[in-house]
């Protein structure tokens, strides 16, 4: 609920001065130097957009083949974990057309930035929410839970992603996909990578059962069940 809530203030500061391609902020009577800073925030969401939407990402993330790991429905709910610019979510909608896709992220620029994307494209499917970083933030109980290039961030993992078995419906999975360790042309510098062993240690501890790996050209797919 928190998450949520931080959502709507959010969008209905931002959507004056964003409605759609061609629009520019304004102030709404605070004059120049609030849209000078709505416009900043929009350029550095754009920037991060230009690195994780690069066309080039596809030949190794493989987004495709991942979606096919997660076993999705029509109807699924899905949450991606540290969702920024929308790479996987705006792939996700589509395949739960009759579901919903929560995309997650605990920087407001680019929660702002993904709200006004899945405008732009039409996923009414897809909610961008702005969260905390010691809080999954499901507004409803979900059957995937989606994590890419994240679970590495994240602190207190195995307190983590205990709590996190709770967001999940009968039936639910969580996929994590991340980089393998070693000297690799994309993908966060050594020591900020961890080998798929350590991940399912973690999870393990949090009561997590590994259920798939797969391996991609830079990554791998793990997807668990709560044990």
């Amino acid at each position: 609920m928190r998450a949520l809530a931080l959502l709507l203030v959010l969008a209905t500061t931002s959507a004056p001065g964003c409605a759609s391609d061609g629009d520019h902020a304004h102030g709404h009577g605070r004059g120049d130097h609030a849209t000078v800073h709505q416009h900043a925030w929009l350029r550095d969401a754009e920037a991060a957009a230009r690195r994780f939407e690069d066309p080039s990402r596809d030949a190794w993330q493989q987004p495709e083949r991942v979606l096919d790991l997660l076993g999705l429905r029509p109807d699924s709910r899905v949450l991606d974990i540290g969702a920024a610019t929308g790479y996987f979510p705006v792939r996700i909608a589509p395949r739960v057309p009759e579901g919903v896709v929560y995309a997650a992220d605990v920087e407001p620029a680019l929660v702002n930035y993904l709200t006004l994307r899945a405008r732009r494209e039409g996923l009414g499917n897809l909610v961008s929410l702005a969260c905390y970083t010691d809080d999954p933030c499901a507004p409803e109980p979900v059957d995937v839970v989606f994590t890419c290039d994240t679970y590495h961030h994240i602190d207190a993992r195995v307190d983590y992603f205990g709590r996190l078995k709770g967001s999940l419906r009968p039936g639910g999975r969580l996929v994590v996909v991340d980089f393998k360790p070693g000297d690799l042309p994309v993908g966060p510098k050594e020591p900020h990578k961890l080998a798929p062993e350590v991940v399912e240690a973690e999870l393990d501890r949090a009561g997590w059962r590994l259920v798939t790996r797969e391996d991609l050209q830079h990554q791998y797919v793990l997807v668990f069940e709560p044990r």
